[in-house]
């Protein structure tokens, strides 16, 4: 993929994160929701390639500029392309205010991101490049924190694992404590957990739990450029979840899908902080504009990019 693609993309993401960032803290998900898509959707159109969603967002809430699996977005010109995208990752959080809420596109060569069901679960472990062939989430968290804790030349009670705050890991929570790590629970947004790993200055070393499956595969995308280990095993809920995933060409679903698995090949990844937190900064607006922090990355290159844009509304559309 032409690098310079990379640079366009972010201003997708940018974009959404300006329509959705208007509405944070007014208890309106759908609103937030419809608005980052609708600001995706008219800026992908502007992007040279020819790109099929294989993750998507949509559906009822905004049926008329959705970005649905199958979907071909871009110019029409350029390369075949393949994208995961969530406009709005983490949309309760921005309703509510909170932190860590993003606007996030993985991009990849055809055939290459897989392509798992909406609305499926994916168990998951994240770390940073400490733990790349390490962790084992067929183990145990104690064991996992232990090796973490070797390869990184320190105590586990020195650890801190981000898992989301959900009933179903209360067994997963009191493991992580007996082990004696540190923990830190978060609402929503566990593509911003699994990148965090990677940060030295977020203070997260590891991440656990289940959440969605197409979450997994956009952060094993970040992580993949950001040298990180990631594993997932999907988890269906019922047959028909089973026969989705079938019709995908996912037939083992008790498999282990490793970083690779979930996002191989050459992978960039965009990002758009819209509230801000331990990864990027939310969007602030100004009298003329707006400001955004984004982050794009190559796994090509492993390059990082911190972009802060400053967006001056009487030269361009509103968002």
């Amino acid at each position: 993929m032409n690098r310079n693609l990379a640079l366009e993309f972010v201003r997708v993401t940018e974009m959404a994160a300006i329509a959705s960032a208007r509405f944070m803290g007014r208890g309106d998900e759908e609103g937030a929701f419809a608005a980052s898509i609708e600001a995706m959707r008219c800026m992908l159109d502007s992007v040279e390639c020819k790109a099929t969603v294989v993750i998507g967002a949509g559906g009822d809430i905004a049926e008329s500029s959705s970005l649905k699996v199958g979907e071909t977005v871009g110019s029409g010109r350029g390369p075949q392309l393949e994208i995961a995208l969530d406009p709005l990752e983490g949309v309760a959080v921005c309703a509510m205010g909170g932190q860590n809420s993003l606007s996030v596109m993985a991009i990849a060569d055809e055939g290459n991101l897989l392509p798992v069901p909406s609305g499926m679960y994916m168990e998951k472990v994240g770390t940073g490049p400490e733990g790349r062939g390490v962790i084992d989430i067929l183990e145990t968290p104690k064991e996992n924190l232990q090796r973490l804790a070797e390869v990184k030349g320190c105590r586990v009670s020195d650890l801190t694992a981000v898992i989301l705050d959900r009933e179903r890991h209360l067994e997963l929570i009191d493991d992580v404590r007996a082990a004696g790590a540190r923990i830190q629970l978060i609402r929503d947004g566990d593509v911003a957990g699994a990148i965090s790993t990677c940060l030295s200055e977020s203070g997260i070393d590891i991440l656990f739990g289940i959440g969605g499956a197409t979450e997994g595969v956009v952060a094993a995308a970040a992580l993949r450029c950001m040298g990180g280990g990631f594993q997932g095993i999907l988890k269906p809920e019922n047959d028909a979840q089973v026969q989705l995933a079938k019709k995908k060409g996912i037939f083992e679903l008790n498999k282990v899908f490793d970083i690779e698995e979930l996002a191989s090949g050459d992978v960039m990844f965009c990002s758009t902080g819209v509230t801000g937190g331990s990864f990027l900064e939310g969007v602030k607006f100004k009298s003329w504009g707006a400001v955004t922090h984004s982050k794009v990355m190559r796994s090509q290159s492993g390059t990082v990019r911190d972009i802060k844009a400053e967006h001056h509304f009487d030269r361009k559309p509103r968002y």
